[in-house]
């Protein structure tokens, strides 16, 4: 344990992928971002905030640092408790996000817009 207190603890991960990799999980069990409330989806990421800064500050190799939460088993999620992943990176450290092939295929402009309005009616009734 590395952190705690009454919303989320951070805790090494038992297989990181890199030296210094922190799990971030609310104290209070949701088994994805739709069960999280709001204040505790906060706290978590103001907790992997603060770890950046003292990963980056020379505990561990640190050139960067990378968060990851898979919210859903179509986005990989295997433990079904939220949890943010805090990998920190180096140059050469061999991890990396693998792009679909048809990544470099832009979708055109008016795609783009007639999603994001439908988002932002959604948005502007809640």
């Amino acid at each position: 344990m590395v952190f705690q207190d009454d919303c989320c603890s951070a805790f090494m991960d038992i297989q990181p992928v890199t030296p210094g990799h922190v799990l971030v999980v609310p104290n209070r069990h949701a088994a994805d971002l739709a069960r999280l409330k709001e204040e505790e989806g906060a706290q978590i990421f103001r907790v992997a905030h603060r770890l950046t800064a003292v990963l980056s500050g020379g505990v561990v190799r640190c050139e960067g640092v990378n968060f990851f939460l898979a919210n859903g088993e179509a986005a990989g999620q295997e433990v079904f408790h939220v949890h943010l992943h805090v990998f920190p990176r180096y140059v050469g450290d061999g991890f990396r996000l693998v792009l679909p092939p048809t990544y470099s295929q832009k979708p055109k402009r008016t795609e783009l817009d007639a999603v994001a309005e439908k988002i932002r009616g959604i948005l502007g009734s809640q």
